[in-house]
């Protein structure tokens, strides 16, 4: 098994434990459930904003320990007032150090889109993403056949929340659009080898339809990359571990988008 097979199977686990201990019903009681959701899609789009989704990530299978040590608070606080345009949090116990707390505080103290950032496999996590305050899920195509992904989109929708699909080659991404989606996302990390290619992204980009915001996940260290990514079509950029490896992630954040920004300036108008 590679460790995405392996990430999988332990979510079929979970969702059998928790929906025996937290039955539908109690999420639906949560005072996020029935509350509006702040759109990813507008927030990224926001030419007062940089397209970043910000990440907040403690380890991960490929890293190991990247940061054990900081505040959700501070750091998610710290991110928006960089100029992030959203946060992702993770919420994968085992094998990211999140859970559905780091969400929870991220959300008690910003009104900003968050993407619940876990490995979606059934509507239980779906609802309990809702339940916790997130306004945007991610669909891997990876862990997912196309109509599975297709149904989990749909729920996804009918509870008013964004959708974030996640692809890392041709293949996946071909079979698995569909209309519930927002946003598409290409991953430069092959999550069952851990290598990473921005070429990836380059490869796929004319290939997403404009009817979903194009962003580029994993491997972003450069703000002289996002310049590139953001020429070449994409509309949001995910970057988490280049930041969490610091010790002040929002410092990290917060001097990477001046510079992005910066650059930005310098970029020649393009005429329509």
């Amino acid at each position: 098994m590679n460790i995405l097979d392996k990430i999988i199977a332990q979510k079929h686990l979970e969702v059998a434990e928790k929906s025996s201990l937290v039955p539908v019903k109690l999420l639906e009681q949560s005072i996020y459930f029935d509350s509006n959701v702040v759109s990813m899609k507008k927030y990224l789009t926001n030419p007062d904003k940089s397209g970043i989704i910000s990440e907040f990530k403690r380890k991960s299978p490929s890293k190991g320990l990247i940061n054990g040590s900081a505040s959700v608070e501070s750091v998610s606080i710290g991110y928006m007032q960089a100029g992030a345009s959203a946060l992702s949090i993770l919420t994968d116990k085992d094998f990211f150090g999140g859970s559905n707390d780091d969400l929870i505080a991220a959300r008690k103290f910003n009104y900003c889109p968050i993407l619940r950032k876990d490995f979606v496999v059934d509507e239980y996590q779906i609802l309990e993403a809702k339940s916790i305050g997130a306004d945007c899920i991610l669909l891997i195509a990876a862990a997912l056949d196309s109509a599975r992904l297709t149904e989990l989109a749909a729920f996804a929708k009918s509870l008013g929340l964004e959708v974030l699909m996640e692809v890392h080659n041709g293949e996946e991404l071909e079979r698995s659009l569909c209309d519930d989606l927002d946003l598409v996302g290409v991953n430069n990390r092959n999550l069952k080898t851990f290598d990473v290619s921005l070429d990836i992204s380059l490869e796929l980009v004319d290939r997403i339809p404009s009817s979903f915001l194009k962003i580029s996940e994993s491997g972003i260290s450069k703000p002289e990359t996002l310049v590139s990514l953001k020429k070449a079509g994409f509309d949001g950029f995910l970057i988490g571990e280049n930041f969490m490896k610091s010790s002040r992630p929002e410092q990290a954040a917060y001097n990477f988008i001046k510079e992005y920004k910066k650059l930005s300036a310098k970029e020649p108008a393009v005429s329509i």
